[in-house]
């Protein structure tokens, strides 16, 4: 993988994707931020890092725990990101929290300088995640704790989205990724320490961190309709396929998917599909 050639077209993606990020009335990305801040538990007074920290699904819900007398920080390589999260917060008055533009693999900070590091489906994201995952144990203070999310990988399911899916997009569809997004390549860099339980803890022990809890929970994605999920999987990771599939086979795929969605709807009810969500936590081994 050519790093900086990947980074630059991820900063471009989530860019793009800003203003419209998480808040196209599909619910997933928020509550699983909340669930992780509350599975890591930071306490009043705590200084909190969150590393890619997008719009703020783990940022704000760690503001309201480490109140008044803490401090939160979020970070993300995507300037438009940093931006819609720092209007967030000033529209909220929340002077507690602030972001920066700061490559996440790469953490140019203060050692011992946090009680909490979170990343909510974004540490797993950098080109060697499992080295860069030791370069926060020196971030943080004695016994300080890190959080992330991740998929529940599985060698029969699509990679990144609810299992559901595996049989709603033709395998075919996926040889228009690049090469770094195909499944091949997605297994080599994923499946190889992060669908087994026991090597996450073997990844994280020799990154620095004991007390490894790995925990695997459903999150229900909700979305007013077939066509509101559609829509919205064009501005996160899927989008890496509508951009690259042809005009007729992403028509296709965009009509398969919303009848096939539509149909699993109770009436005129919203859609839910339960979406299997690895929470990582642990301690800083000191």
């Amino acid at each position: 993988m050519d790093t900086a050639t990947y980074k630059t077209a991820v900063t471009q993606a989530f860019n793009q994707a800003a203003a419209s990020y998480d808040r196209m009335g599909v619910e997933f990305f928020t509550p699983m931020g909340r669930r992780l801040v509350e599975r890591v538990a930071p306490r009043p007074g705590d200084r909190v890092l969150d590393v890619g920290c997008g719009r703020g699904a783990c940022l704000f819900p760690a503001a309201e725990r480490v109140g008044p007398s803490g401090r939160v920080l979020g970070v993300d390589i995507a300037e438009a990101m940093v931006t819609e999260a720092r209007e967030q917060a000033r529209r909220e008055g929340l002077t507690t929290v602030e972001t920066r533009v700061m490559d996440g693999e790469h953490p140019d900070l203060p050692p011992r300088s946090y009680d909490v590091v979170t990343g909510s489906y974004s540490v797993i994201f950098f080109p060697d995640a499992p080295a860069a995952l030791a370069r926060y144990a020196p971030l943080l203070a004695d016994g300080g704790r890190l959080g992330f999310t991740s998929p529940v990988f599985t060698a029969d399911t699509f990679p990144f989205l609810p299992p559901v899916f595996t049989e709603l997009i033709p395998r075919e569809l996926l040889r228009n990724l690049p090469p770094e997004w195909q499944p091949a390549e997605l297994s080599r860099r994923f499946n190889s320490w992060l669908a087994d339980p026991a090597d996450l803890v073997r990844t994280l022990r020799g990154a620095g961190f004991a007390e490894v809890d790995v925990a695997d929970e459903d999150v229900t994605m909700t979305a007013a309709s077939g066509t509101a999920w559609v829509d919205w999987s064009h501005t996160q990771g899927m989008r890496l396929l509508w951009q690259h599939l042809p005009e007729r086979e992403s028509g296709q795929l965009r009509d398969r998917l919303i009848t096939a969605l539509d149909a699993m709807r109770p009436g005129d009810g919203p859609l839910t599909i339960p979406v299997p969500v690895r929470y990582v936590t642990a301690t800083v081994a000191r």
